[in-house]
């Protein structure tokens, strides 16, 4: 089915995206990786679900109202907002050691990086077409995953010689360093939402559209998977007596394929297969991976890399197949649906942090793969019952 969309290509704007995208992509992932263990050491306990439970539920509710700040402020002053207060948080967590007032900060910094995150999404959304919207998306992912990849591999060599402190010192450069490109090239950008706001007239637009809810729920169990593997896979390995110089190398071989799929695979849809068949593989390999994690005890790296290698092949085919389909069958003007999608990852962080942390009063830290394998592979009927864009 073919769709006309209001639509307005300016490559130069997508490449500053691009830029931007590399530049937060390994800011983020400099703490990613460290958080959970981060809170752990400011709790005293593994069971830190509650955290992430609490600063996803304030995300969930800020993007469900999202579109009515966009109406007032506009796309621009909402990304310069969000990153300002971010660098706050991160000020804070310079100057603390960890406990509450760390934890608070740690909250806070979620928060305001998932709507910075989100803000990017749409201004790359209004200057992104229907016909190129996969290698778009391919090129904006990859330039943030090429910063992601470079971020476990160096935030664990800071951790190890210069402890929290190091860390959070070098997330204060990297943000000071966004938010001065944000400021000189994304200032003049500050469309504003002209839709209307009743939650009531939102949900109806978004239940007329079966294919927007079948990729609702695809995307809601990559976060769900990204939710829990993020959290867990860190402390798990630690637990089983593996070094962080260690993790930093399965972690660095894990994002590889982000690296190195995520465009083709954005051109493969826009040109030749379309979106539907490849979610339907990738979901059955990232399901079936994640499943293998709950039978490895061994601390081998080989063996630690080549499974999660195999798990983020299929997220990563996912993450960009996702996107490309949803933004197939929208435009820049549907700040609204947009701003529904994104609640996947708040909506997959709450049920994640909840159900992982009932799980770990009665069973080991590693069931929780099984959980996420079974939520995984629960999305291969909507997959099946996509409409494809080809």
């Amino acid at each position: 089915m073919k769709f006309k969309h209001d639509e307005k290509l300016e490559m130069k704007k997508v490449n500053i995206l691009s830029i931007i995208a590399f530049l937060s992509g390994l800011s983020g992932s400099f703490f990613l990786y460290i958080m959970s263990t981060y809170l752990k050491d400011s709790y005293g306990n593994e069971n830190i679900g509650i955290f992430y439970l609490i600063s996803y539920a304030i995300v969930l509710f800020l993007m469900l109202n999202l579109h009515k700040i966009i109406k007032k402020i506009g796309k621009s002053d909402l990304l310069f907002l969000t990153l300002f207060l971010r660098v706050v948080a991160i000020c804070v967590l310079v100057f603390v050691s960890p406990g509450a007032v760390g934890i608070a900060a740690v909250i806070a910094y979620i928060i305001f990086s998932n709507l910075q995150w989100l803000s990017l999404d749409m201004i790359l959304e209004s200057y992104s077409s229907d016909k190129m919207s996969g290698r778009i998306r391919g090129r904006f992912l990859t330039a943030m995953n090429i910063g992601v990849l470079l971020g476990p591999f160096l935030s664990t060599r800071v951790l190890e010689n210069f402890n929290y402190y190091g860390i959070f010192l070098s997330l204060f450069v990297f943000n000071t360093l966004i938010f001065l490109v944000e400021i000189l090239e994304m200032r003049n950008v500050n469309h504003h939402f002209k839709g209307r706001t009743e939650m009531r007239y939102l949900l109806k637009k978004i239940l007329s559209r079966k294919n927007i809810l079948r990729i609702f729920y695809i995307a809601f169990i990559l976060d769900f998977f990204y939710a829990l593997t993020i959290i867990y896979i860190p402390i798990y390995l630690v637990n089983i007596g593996v070094s962080w110089e260690s993790i930093g190398i399965i972690l660095t071989i894990m994002l590889l394929p982000f690296i190195f799929i995520q465009y083709p695979i954005g051109a493969l849809a826009d040109k030749k297969w379309g979106e539907k068949e490849m979610i339907i593989a990738a979901i059955f390999l990232m399901g079936v991976s994640t499943a293998a994690i709950f039978f490895i005890n061994s601390g081998g790296i080989l063996i630690w890399a080549a499974v999660l290698f195999l798990g983020r092949t299929g997220a990563a085919m996912i993450e960009i197949l996702r996107d490309s389909y949803f933004y197939k069958r929208i435009d820049g003007h549907d700040v609204d649906l947009i701003n529904i999608f994104r609640t996947s990852k708040p909506i997959a962080y709450i049920i994640g942090a909840a159900g992982a942390a009932a799980l770990l009063f009665f069973l080991p830290t590693k069931a929780v793969f099984i959980l996420v394998a079974l939520v995984v592979l629960s999305a291969l009927y909507p997959a099946i019952r996509l409409e494809d864009n080809l």
